[in-house]
C-alpha cells in the first residue's frame, strides 16, 4: 500500500515557513490561548443542545426515536460536507474569516431554531426548519474549528501541530461538558426556546473577542489540487476513523451498557471526558516530540484495551476504568493521526488538509452508531465494546505503516554516522555498490 502523498514526498525533508521558528519561540500555548477561548464559546452551543435536543424532539414534538436520530445527526452530515470547502476558505481567504463566517452561521442556525418554535402547533413544519438550522450549525460548526486549526498551525508553527490539535480539542470538548449541564438547567426552567436564544447570542459574542486576535496571511497563493491534498491526508484519515470507533461507542451505547448491568452512568462519561481532558492538557506535545505514527500506536493500543474492559467488566469501577483507559487512549490519537496528514500535506493548503482529515471523524460518527446498533441487536449491548476494539486494533496497524517509513529514515541516518550506509541501501542499489 502506497502512502507517500502524490503531491509530496514522505520520505523527504519537511519543510517549514519562516514563521514557523519565530512563531515557536514565542511561546506556542500563549499564542494559541485566544483562539481556544473562541473555540470554547463557540461551541458551547453545540454542548447547551446535546442533552435537550432529543426531549425536545420527542416530547415537545411528538416525534419517534427515528426522527430524533435524524435531527441529531443531520449537524454530522452537514459537518462531513462543508469540511473541505471550511479547509480551503481557511487557506484562500484566511483563518480567522473562516472562523467568523462559522460564527455567523452558528448564530443563523439559532434564528431558526427560534424560528420553528413558532411552528410547534404544526410539529412536521417545525421539525423541518430544525433540520435545517441543524444542519447550518453543523457548516458553522465545520468553519469554526477548521478555521481554528488552521489559525493556530499558522501563528505556532507546524512544528507545534500536535499541540495546536490537542489544544484546540480541549477547549472543544470542555466546551461540550460544561454545555451540558447548563443546557439541561436552562431547557428545564425556560424549555426550548432558552435554547435557541443562546445558540443566537452566544456566537455573535465570540465576534467581539474574535476582533483583536491577530490575523494570518491565507496561505494558498497557489491552489494544490483536491487530490492531493486527499492523496496525502486518507491514510492517517482512515487510522483516524478506525480509532473513532470507540468513541462513537461511548457517546451512543455506554449508558445503555452500565444500565444493563446496573451501574450509575455518569462515572461513565465523567471518567471518560477527565482521562481525556488530563491527557490532552499534559501530553499534548507528545506527538510533535517523538512523532505522530509512534503516538497513535501507544494510544490506539490503550484505547482498545479501555474498550475490551468495558466489555468484560464484571463491576462498575472496573467499568469506570475502561472508560477512562478509552478516553486517555483516544486523547492523542487526534493529534497523533493529524501530525502525520499536516506533515504529509502540501503547505499552502494546511487549512484544505485539517478539513479533508476531520471529514473521516465525521464519516465515522455517520456510521458508526448504526452499525453498533444492529450488532448490539444480535449479540448484546456488550458486544459493541468488543468489536469497537477490535476495529481500533486495526488502526494501530496503520498507525505502524505510517511508522515504517520513519524507521527507514533513521536507519539510514545511523549506518551513515556508522559508515555503513550501504548496508541501510535497498537490496538493488546495495548490489551494484558492493
Amino acid at each position: 500500500m502506497r502512502i507517500g502523498p502524490s503531491y509530496q514526498q514522505a520520505a523527504q525533508p519537511v519543510t517549514y515557513p519562516a514563521m514557523d521558528t519565530q512563531s515557536t519561540a514565542q511561546g506556542s500555548v500563549a499564542i494559541l490561548l485566544p483562539i481556544m477561548g473562541l473555540v470554547f464559546i463557540a461551541f458551547l452551543v453545540i454542548g447547551l443542545a446535546m442533552p435537550v435536543l432529543p426531549l425536545h424532539v420527542h416530547q415537545g414534538l411528538g416525534f419517534g426515536t427515528f426522527v430524533v436520530g435524524l435531527v441529531a445527526g443531520s449537524q454530522f452530515a452537514a459537518s462531513l460536507v462543508s469540511r473541505v470547502w471550511a479547509g480551503r476558505q481557511a487557506d484562500t481567504r484566511g483563518a480567522k474569516q473562516a472562523v467568523i463566517a462559522g460564527l455567523l452561521a452558528s448564530a443563523a442556525a439559532g434564528l431558526l431554531y427560534l424560528v420553528s418554535l413558532s411552528f410547534v402547533s404544526k410539529p412536521e413544519t417545525s421539525v423541518a426548519i430544525l433540520l435545517l438550522g441543524r444542519a447550518v450549525l453543523g457548516a458553522g460548526e465545520s468553519f469554526i474549528i477548521t478555521g481554528a486549526q488552521t489559525w493556530g498551525l499558522a501563528l505556532a508553527g507546524a512544528r507545534n501541530t500536535g499541540k495546536v490539535l490537542a489544544w484546540m480539542g480541549t477547549a472543544m470538548y470542555a466546551a461540550f461538558a460544561l454545555g451540558a449541564p447548563i443546557g439541561t438547567t436552562l431547557y428545564g426552567a425556560y424549555g426550548f426556546t432558552a435554547i435557541a436564544l443562546a445558540t443566537t447570542l452566544v456566537p455573535l459574542a465570540a465576534l467581539l473577542l474574535a476582533a483583536p486576535v491577530r490575523r494570518v496571511t491565507p496561505t494558498a497563493r497557489a491552489h494544490a489540487p483536491l487530490s492531493a491534498v486527499i492523496g496525502a491526508v486518507w491514510v492517517p484519515g482512515v487510522g483516524l476513523a478506525l480509532s473513532s470507533f470507540a468513541f462513537g461507542a461511548m457517546i451512543a451505547f455506554v449508558s445503555l451498557l452500565f444500565v444493563a448491568r446496573g451501574w450509575t452512568v455518569w462515572p461513565a462519561f465523567t471518567s471518560f471526558a477527565m482521562a481525556f481532558i488530563l491527557a490532552r492538557v499534559f501530553l499534548g506535545h507528545l506527538a510533535d516530540r517523538f512523532g505522530g505514527a509512534r503516538v497513535a500506536l501507544i494510544f490506539v493500543l490503550i484505547e482498545a484495551a479501555g474498550q475490551a474492559v468495558l466489555w468484560a467488566a464484571p463491576w462498575s469501577a472496573l467499568g469506570s476504568v475502561g472508560a477512562a483507559l478509552t478516553g486517555f487512549g483516544y486523547s492523542l490519537v487526534y493529534p497523533g493521526f493529524g501530525v502525520e496528514a499536516v506533515r504529509r500535506a502540501p503547505p499552502q493548503s494546511r487549512g484544505l488538509a485539517m478539513g479533508a482529515y476531520t471529514a473521516f471523524l465525521d464519516l465515522t460518527l455517520a456510521l458508526a452508531s448504526p452499525l453498533l446498533g444492529l450488532i448490539a441487536g444480535v449479540a448484546g449491548i456488550g458486544s459493541v465494546f468488543l468489536t469497537s476494539a477490535v476495529v481500533v486494533l486495526c488502526a494501530a496497524v496503520i498507525a505502524m505503516r505510517l511508522l515504517t517509513p520513519s524507521m527507514r529514515r533513521a536507519g539510514a541516518i545511523r549506518g551513515l554516522a556508522s559508515g555503513k550506509l550501504i548496508d541501510t541501501l535497498p537490496t538493488s542499489l546495495a548490489a551494484k555498490a558492493k
